[in-house]
């Protein structure tokens, strides 16, 4: 095994999405096509990161909101975070520290939760 390419993240509206991680987080649109039954492949990612997401709406078992314990690592996280809440995105709440680093926890417009952490702090 060498590294994870890609994470599922499961929405209920694939567009609503897409403009959520690529306006409001930055994200770059790596791919976006079609398959099967008119569902779409709408992968998304952080610049130059290895592991990207793929928006998804056709796993039954991972209903919309219900990704949990995502983490990106934030060189400056109170940077990140004073952007992002610029930008309209929904924190839990600002930076603490917790084990492991200062964490800020975003939502998703379907309720995902993604962690951003600075580690060593």
């Amino acid at each position: 095994m060498q590294f994870i390419s890609v994470v599922s993240v499961p929405v209920s509206d694939q567009d609503r999405a897409k403009s959520f991680y690529l306006d409001k987080l930055g994200f770059d649109l790596i791919a976006e096509s079609t398959f099967g039954d008119e569902m779409r492949w709408i992968q998304v990612g952080i610049p130059g990161a290895q592991t990207s997401l793929t928006l998804v709406t056709w796993f039954d078992e991972m209903p919309p909101g219900s990704l949990r314990g995502l983490v990106i690592d934030c060189e400056d996280l109170d940077k990140e975070y004073r952007a992002l809440t610029e930008r309209g995105v929904a924190f839990i709440g600002p930076p603490s520290q917790q084990p492991g680093g200062v964490f800020a926890i975003l939502s998703d417009p379907d309720g995902n939760l993604i962690s951003l952490r600075q580690a060593g702090s």
